[in-house]
Formats: C-alpha cells, sequence, structure tokens
C-alpha cells in the first residue's frame, strides 16, 4: 500500500486533483475536545515527563470529493506540521527522542498501544487524530487492511527512532529539549495543544 499511496499523493499534489486547499482543510476539521493521557517511563520506553499524549476523535470529516489522506496532508501542513506521509505503523514498540509526531487515520481502523507495553490500547478509526509527544511509545497490534495513515511532524526537531535500552541515556537528555509546537496540528494557534503543552518555566 505505501507504493500506491506515494504515486497518489505525488499525482495529488502535482494536479491539485481532491486537494480542498489549506484554508478549506481547516474548515473540515470539526471542533473537539482533547482525551488526554500521561504516560510513565516504563523502564524502556521514557514516554515524555511532563506533556500529555492527545486523540481528537473523529476530528476530521472530509467533504465529498476529497481524498481524506489529502485533507488531513492540507491540514496539518496548514499548522505548520509537515514532512507528511501516508502508511500504517509500525507493528513494534519504537519512539521518537528528537521530534513530536501527529497520526491522522485516513482510513480504516487499527488497535495501537501507546506508552510502551505497560501503556493503553486505543481502537483509532478514520478521522481520529492522535498526538504524541517526543517519547511516547508506540505500536500497531492489529488494523484492517485498508489502515492508512498520514503522520507529520513540527518544523522543530529531527526525526529518529528509538527501541531499545541502548538508546535511553541519549533519549532522556533529549526528549525534555524538543520545542512546544507553535500551533496545534489540527486547530491552530488557539487549538488545545497550545495549552495543554507549555513551556518549561
Amino acid at each position: 500500500m505505501p507504493i500506491l499511496e506515494d504515486v497518489k499523493e505525488y499525482v495529488q499534489r502535482a494536479t491539485g486533483m481532491g486537494r480542498p486547499g489549506k484554508k478549506e482543510a481547516a474548515r473540515l476539521a470539526r471542533p473537539r475536545k482533547p482525551h488526554k493521557v500521561r504516560f510513565k517511563d516504563d523502564g524502556l520506553i521514557p514516554n515524555h515527563p511532563r506533556w500529555p499524549f492527545v486523540i481528537y476523535r473523529g476530528a476530521v470529516e472530509p467533504a465529498d470529493g476529497h481524498d481524506p489522506a489529502v485533507v488531513m496532508e492540507d491540514l496539518f501542513e496548514a499548522n505548520g506540521w509537515g514532512e507528511t506521509w501516508r502508511d500504517g505503523i509500525y507493528d513494534y514498540v519504537h519512539y521518537h527522542s528528537r521530534i513530536h509526531e501527529v497520526l491522522g487515520i485516513a482510513r480504516g481502523k487499527g488497535r495501537v498501544r501507546f506508552g510502551g507495553n505497560k501503556g493503553r490500547i486505543f481502537t483509532l478509526k478514520a478521522g481520529d487524530v492522535a498526538i504524541l509527544p517526543a517519547g511516547t511509545g508506540h505500536q500497531c497490534l492489529s488494523a484492517d487492511d485498508d489502515f492508512l495513515v498520514v503522520g507529520a511532524y513540527p518544523p522543530a526537531g529531527t526525526y529518529d527512532e528509538c527501541t531499545t535500552v541502548e538508546d535511553r541515556p541519549r533519549a532522556l537528555k533529549t526528549i525534555p529539549k524538543v520545542p512546544v509546537p507553535r500551533k496545534d496540528p489540527v486547530y491552530g494557534a488557539d487549538g488545545p495543544l497550545v495549552k495543554l503543552w507549555k513551556k518549561p518555566k
């Protein structure tokens, strides 16, 4: 599926076909209250020492004629979250120690464990958006055949992938230093994430 989605994305970007544009994408975001969860360091997965993992349920409902993956890409990019990709979620526990991540569910549903092996399992469905502060463990346990995720990252930070206990010493230093994003990937500068993830005093 990733290769097919890569081709589709290339064509959609080249032609503008099915793309709502950044202003219209913002109008397709439905107001939702954030569901917040704090995960503790479990000895392997650090999670974030201050900021919660956030889910917006059913936040994105694409209008007729728009590919939901395109809507999420345009929405995230409109709010400064870029380097978008389309794929699933890895089936092994991993986290990013130098960048935050947003995961928008474009199609299907999947059972995803966040927070590491001692974390919590969520069923994510089309339209849901999950926002992971740096350090948050995540792993797909099962998914529909058509499960499609759109991922993106804020401009400040560097992508990395941590999976082992050897990654921890560096990760424990870098995770708290990843800066607060300027905008919520779904709701922009006035979105809930900006208030939930505050700069340390």
